[in-house]
C-alpha cells in the first residue's frame, strides 16, 4: 500500500505540500502565523504548488467537447487495482463495487487476495468480483494479471496504480539496509512502470480504450519525505512518469488511452499510522487524517465521471486541497476540533 499523506497545505505552515507531511520537521502552526500568512498570500492557501493550476483541484473532470472527448463509456465499468487487498486499495474495491462496477483485486499475498475476495463477494456477488496473486516488480506477474483480467472481463475500463510501499520504515536514508531500499525503490517505481506499460499496450488493443490513474504520495511535489527520504523520491516520479506517459501517447496520436493522477491526501492507513510516533505527526494525522472508506466514497464518484463523460484530458483528482487542509488547521486552532481523534497527543 502507499503512504497517503496531506494535500497541498502552504509552505509555512508545513514543510510538504499535497499529499506529504514531513513529520519529523513539521511544527504544529499557531493561529497567529496561520492567520499572518492568509492576510499577506490569501492566494496560497490555492495554489500551493508550483506545477499545480490556481484553483482548487476537488475535481478536475473537463467537460466533454468535440476535441477534448470521445464516446462516453457506460456502467458498469471493469476496474482493476494494484494492491487492493488492504488500506485505500480495498476501500476503493469496495466502493466501485458499491457502484455496481467489476473489479479485479490483486496482491502480492496469497492468502489476501483470498480472503479479500471472500469479503468482497459475500456482499457483492462472486459475479463482480475477482482477484489473483500479483507482484507488481515481475513483468511475467503483470502481464498474467492482464490475461486473468481480459479471461474474465474481457476488458478493462478503469486501472488504478495504487500497489507502494515505505517497507513500514521511518528512518534516516543513512539507517535504511539495502533490503528496505529495493522493496520501496523496485515497488514503487519499477512496478509502477512496469504496470503502465502492460496497461497502456491492453488498452491500445480495445476498442473502448481506457483510463489510468497513479496514485501520488508524500514527496510527489517535490519537498522533502525526512525518515522516509527513498519513498519520497519514489514518489516524486509518480508525477514525472505520468506526464512523460501523457506525452508520449500525445505524439503517438493516441486520444482513447488516458493516463491520470489520484491524491487521496492523508488515509489512515497501517504504513500512515506507523509513523505516528512524534508530536508534529500526532498532530496532523488527527487534524487532516480521514478514513479509506471516507476517501474512497469521495474519489470513485469523481474518477468514474471521467469515463461516463468521454473525457480525453489527463486529469488530477484530490481528495484534500488547501481550503480543505485550512479549514481543518483553523478549526483545530480555534475550537480545539479534532484533538485525539486517532492518536492521543502529548
Amino acid at each position: 500500500m502507499a503512504i497517503h499523506t496531506a494535500a497541498a497545505v502552504a509552505s509555512g505552515v508545513t514543510s510538504a505540500s499535497y499529499p506529504s507531511l514531513s513529520f519529523s520537521t513539521l511544527k504544529p502552526p499557531t493561529s497567529r502565523s496561520l492567520f499572518q500568512k492568509l492576510a499577506a498570500h490569501p492566494s496560497s492557501i490555492i495554489n500551493t504548488s508550483p506545477h499545480l493550476p490556481s484553483k482548487p483541484l476537488t475535481n478536475l473532470t473537463p467537460k466533454a467537447s468535440s476535441s477534448s472527448s470521445t464516446q462516453p463509456m457506460l456502467p458498469p465499468y471493469n476496474v482493476l487495482i494494484t494492491g487492493s487487498t488492504k488500506g485505500i486499495g480495498y476501500a476503493l474495491a469496495k466502493e466501485f463495487l458499491q457502484q455496481g462496477d467489476n473489479v479485479v483485486i490483486c496482491s502480492r499475498s496469497a492468502e489476501r487476495v483470498e480472503n479479500a475476495v471472500q469479503s468482497l463477494s459475500e456482499e457483492f456477488g462472486k459475479q463482480h468480483v475477482w482477484g489473483t496473486q500479483c507482484d507488481v516488480r515481475d513483468g511475467n506477474d503483470v502481464r498474467n494479471l492482464v490475461e486473468f483480467a481480459q479471461k474474465n472481463l474481457k476488458y478493462i475500463d478503469i486501472w488504478i496504480n495504487n500497489a507502494g510501499s515505505n517497507a513500514y520504515s521511518y528512518k534516516p536514508l543513512a539507517e535504511a539496509s539495502d533490503e528496505d531500499l529495493l522493496e520501496v525503490v523496485t515497488t514503487n517505481t519499477l512496478g509502477l512502470m512496469i504496470c503502465c506499460r502492460e496497461a497502456i499496450n491492453m488498452m491500445l488493443k480495445q476498442p473502448g480504450g481506457g483510463h489510468i490513474f497513479n496514485i501520488d504520495g508524500a514527496g510527489s511535489d517535490g519537498r522533502p519525505t525526512p525518515r522516509f527520504a527513498a519513498y519520497g523520491a519514489t514518489k516524486r516520479s509518480v508525477v514525472h512518469l505520468t506526464k512523460s506517459l501523457q506525452a508520449e501517447l500525445q505524439m503517438q496520436e493516441v486520444k482513447n488511452v488516458i493516463i491520470h493522477n489520484l491524491s487521496p491526501g492523508m488515509v489512515t492507513t497501517d504504513l500512515l499510522m506507523s509513523g505516528a510516533n512524534t508530536k508534529q505527526a500526532k498532530f496532523f494525522i488527527n487534524v487532516l487524517a480521514e478514513p479509506a472508506e471516507v476517501v474512497a466514497k469521495y474519489l470513485v464518484p469523481s474518477i468514474r465521471e471521467i469515463p461516463a463523460n468521454g473525457s480525453t484530458r489527463p486529469t488530477y483528482i484530490r481528495f484534500l486541497t488547501g481550503i480543505k487542509a485550512y479549514s481543518k488547521i483553523f478549526s483545530r486552532l480555534a475550537f480545539g476540533a479534532r484533538r485525539n481523534k486517532y492518536v492521543v497527543e502529548e
